[in-house]
């Protein structure tokens, strides 16, 4: 009976010695077992840092997030802003001072509804560069009598080629021009001026945009409209 008394004791220490080393593991499910550690994926890339350096890491990381800059709102190429009589314009005009636009505000007149004469012409290039590349283009050929449209009309960087009263000595014209080698010229009728203005704004963003439709607001029959 003693032995057993003893051995039984002896037991429940070495069971409780294991226990408490950690070798079968704890109720909670937090092991500690020595082979766990070994056991571990990337163990080797594991490092336990100090709670000062985590705090530093935590700050700046925060400090990162707060630097992102957002991204700028968007650019409208173009809005019109039409159509005004000449008073109306010049009232529109002296309110569009304080913005101080420079370049990027430009004012034309709106086309007419009768034909006034015809041009020859080369459409729009796109931009100054491709005009000029056209323009030399031309006088290879011997054309020599031209001009780049640098208004804010619809053919803005194309190419004037002449202006006639009629539509057949635009047609003529272009006869000519083709047996030069001209091939992308055409003919199109010009609409008298009329007595209505228009304003065109460039580069226009969100806060530029409630801008302008403030001071638009004050002219009831003005309209807005993109442009190019």
């Amino acid at each position: 009976m003693l032995k057993f008394i003893f051995w039984s004791l002896l037991a429940v220490n070495a069971a409780l010695f294991a226990y408490g080393r950690g070798y079968l593991g704890h109720f909670s499910g937090n092991e500690h077992e020595p082979e766990r550690l070994l056991n571990q994926l990337n163990a080797s890339k594991l490092a336990i840092i100090s709670a000062d350096q985590a705090n530093k890491a935590a700050a700046s990381t925060a400090a990162a997030l707060n630097d992102a800059k957002p991204a700028p709102p968007p650019v409208q190429a173009c809005v019109e802003i039409a159509s005004f009589v000449l008073a109306d314009a010049r009232r529109f005009e002296t309110q569009l001072a304080a913005l101080d636009l420079g370049d990027r505000q430009s004012r034309h007149n709106l086309p007419g509804s009768e034909i006034s004469s015809y041009i020859v012409y080369i459409p729009s290039q796109g931009s100054k560069e491709g005009a000029d590349k056209k323009a030399g283009e031309l006088r290879a050929l011997g054309v020599t009598n031209y001009f780049i449209i640098s208004d804010n009309s619809p053919l803005r960087w194309g190419i004037s080629l002449g202006v006639f009263k009629t539509d057949n000595a635009a047609q003529n014209q272009l006869a000519a021009l083709m047996k030069q080698g001209v091939r992308t010229a055409r003919v199109a009728p010009r609409m008298s001026g009329s007595k209505l203005l228009a304003f065109q704004f460039r580069e226009v963003d969100a806060d530029l945009k409630a801008k302008l439709e403030k001071i638009r607001a004050g002219f009831p029959n003005a309209e807005v409209h993109s442009c190019k």
